[in-house]
């Protein structure tokens, strides 16, 4: 699940803080509940421990949360491999903040801390389609015609299933810039195929 992350100027002071989820202070999850049932009412926040979620806050000087977003895990074999996959879910504006860069921020956040973590080999994620401009100027790679295939094999969930407009963006690590060779050949790979995700019943598409 992704929502608008706005970008513009005038952005409030901010400071991005990272917790593993089971280890987030209650008054900060409980913001983040409210922002994400503000932006999906009905959703129930949270994300499975099996894919060792990591929440990524861009908190205010005076302890308000600007965005949120998660961060999750696990492994995944596509076209006879076996990739380590993160993932972004549940990123957040609060809607009063919005238009003033907090996303753009937060994301590029996402991105360093991801890129750094040792023997990640993607990130892997789907949004809506007006949205992938957005993280492409992050620096995402937009994978045409590829799905995502969530849920689990026995109830599979897809990205291309009725009632979605959804685009599969990725970032290969280890490429030397965009259009490095890993990228490409991550790009080659991965572009125009069905990808089983399968992260579970809870984060049915991360």
């Amino acid at each position: 699940m992704i929502a608008g992350p706005g970008s513009g100027a005038h952005a409030p002071v901010t400071r991005v803080l990272g917790f593993a989820e089971a280890e987030l202070p209650a008054a900060l999850a409980a913001q983040v509940a409210a922002l994400e049932a503000e932006a999906w009412p009905g959703a129930t926040p949270g994300h499975d421990p099996a894919l060792a979620p990591r929440a990524l806050l861009l908190v205010t000087a005076d302890g308000t949360v600007a965005a949120s977003l998660a961060l999750l895990f696990k492994e995944i074999r596509h076209g006879g491999r076996m990739y380590r996959a993160a993932g972004l879910s549940s990123v957040v504006t609060r809607r009063a903040l919005r238009g003033r860069g907090c996303g753009a921020r937060l994301v590029a956040a996402a991105r360093r801390e991801l890129a750094a973590v040792p023997g990640l080999d993607l990130v892997l994620f789907s949004c809506d389609r007006p949205l992938a401009p957005f993280y492409e100027a992050a620096g995402f790679t937009r994978l045409p015609g590829a799905v995502l295939v969530g849920g689990t094999p026995e109830d599979p969930l897809a990205t291309d299933g009725p009632g979605f407009d959804k685009e599969v963006l990725a970032e290969f690590l280890g490429a030397t810039g965009p259009d490095g060779p890993d990228a490409r050949a991550g790009a080659a790979a991965f572009a125009g195929t069905r990808i089983a995700l399968h992260p579970g019943p809870v984060d049915r598409l991360w």
